[in-house]
């Protein structure tokens, strides 16, 4: 199996899906349970939402080891990364925090309140974190 996305060049799709998904599984499966979720997204017939089933799919692709994945898996993981860019884009002005677009993200394990989702192709967001933590620590360092 590849690590590679089709025709996405370098991308990793695992850890595209890891930076998209910001939110950890415990995190994950205690918004799933809230009514605001359950309310938010396309919903099939009355049913469950097309997002909040993709939120559950999410806790077990964090709780597996990379060896696990299947090409199911990782056709998942790609769809989570598309939505999550594709809504990323659509953010709507002002105050996001309760808003239906928010919502609905966060069932696809995006939380866009927290940190800036990274470009595609880049650093990863771990990357980007280490940067920044070395930066700070060497600010530090100068003062002192």
């Amino acid at each position: 199996m590849s690590s590679r996305s089709d025709g996405g060049g370098d991308r990793d799709p695992v850890r595209e899906f890891k930076d998209a998904v910001n939110m950890n599984p415990g995190e994950l499966g205690r918004w799933l349970a809230t009514d605001d979720s359950k309310s938010a997204g396309q919903h099939k017939g009355g049913g469950e939402s097309v997002g909040h089933e993709s939120g559950r799919r999410i806790i077990d692709l964090l709780r597996k080891r990379m060896n696990q994945f299947t090409e199911r898996d990782m056709a998942h993981m790609r769809k989570v990364v598309g939505y999550v860019r594709r809504h990323m884009a659509q953010r709507p002005s002002g105050d996001v925090r309760n808003t239906r677009w928010r919502h609905s993200l966060m069932n696809w394990g995006h939380d866009p309140l927290k940190e800036p989702l990274p470009p595609p192709g880049g650093p990863s967001r771990k990357a980007l974190q280490r940067h920044q933590d070395a930066e700070r620590s060497s600010g530090r360092n100068r003062r002192r």
